[in-house]
């Protein structure tokens, strides 16, 4: 059985004229806290047809993903992981953190002759030199985007799980960042940790005046 998304990437390789399709994708552009997480991620040819159920992974459960990470992870598939801090998101904007995040996952992969990169969204990659293709929707299209958005999401939570231990009380674990209202009632009690995003409008606006950059 062929995947969709796995007939998706090989027309790109044609319409490129690349042998080798390398999907990336990121998480966490949108919490308030933590870094943005990218992967670059290839999966062979020979081993499409055992990934026919990965998917965008906002459309699979927590358990589906950590499924699929776990088979990605002892499949011939490669990939690479980068990350953006949140001081990096404030210094540089969390557009340009993002590319900052698929440059150091990318690294893996960039000695590949004749590769085509498939960037989920509408922007090429920024300072890159690299061949690529930016796909609007990717990760509902594209075999090696979709798995790299598990690889990110999954890398990403489990992150936040740890800020979780290091930052007690703000429950990381749980909205991963994410601007619940669980997540906005700690930030109102405890005040900001070395891990918010102090760039972002609801964190900026309970910073004391005298400490804003």
């Amino acid at each position: 059985m062929t995947s969709p998304l796995f007939n998706f990437d090989k027309q790109q390789a044609i319409c490129t004229e690349c042998d080798f399709i390398i999907g990336v994708d990121e998480a966490g552009r949108g919490p308030l806290a933590g870094p943005v997480v990218a992967c670059a991620c290839f999966i062979p040819p020979a081993a499409a047809a055992d990934f026919t159920d990965v998917n965008d992974s906002k459309k699979l459960t927590e358990k589906k993903r950590e499924e699929l990470f776990k088979r990605l992870q002892t499949s011939d598939a490669a990939f690479g992981v980068g990350f953006a801090s949140a001081a990096e998101i404030d210094h540089l904007n969390i557009l340009q953190a993002t590319f900052l995040a698929m440059r150091r996952a990318i690294k893996k992969f960039e000695h590949i002759p004749n590769s085509v990169l498939l960037v989920d969204g509408p922007y090429p990659i920024s300072g890159l030199e690299a061949k690529q293709q930016p796909i609007i929707d990717g990760d509902a299209k594209s075999l090696a985007i979709a798995a790299a958005s598990i690889v990110a999401k999954v890398t990403r939570d489990r992150y936040m799980s740890v800020l979780d231990k290091l930052y007690p009380g703000y429950d990381f674990a749980g909205h991963k960042g994410y601007g619940t209202a669980k997540h906005m009632d700690a930030l109102r009690r405890l005040g900001p940790c070395p891990e918010h995003r102090r760039s972002f409008a609801p964190v900026r606006k309970l910073l004391a005046p005298s400490i804003l950059p």
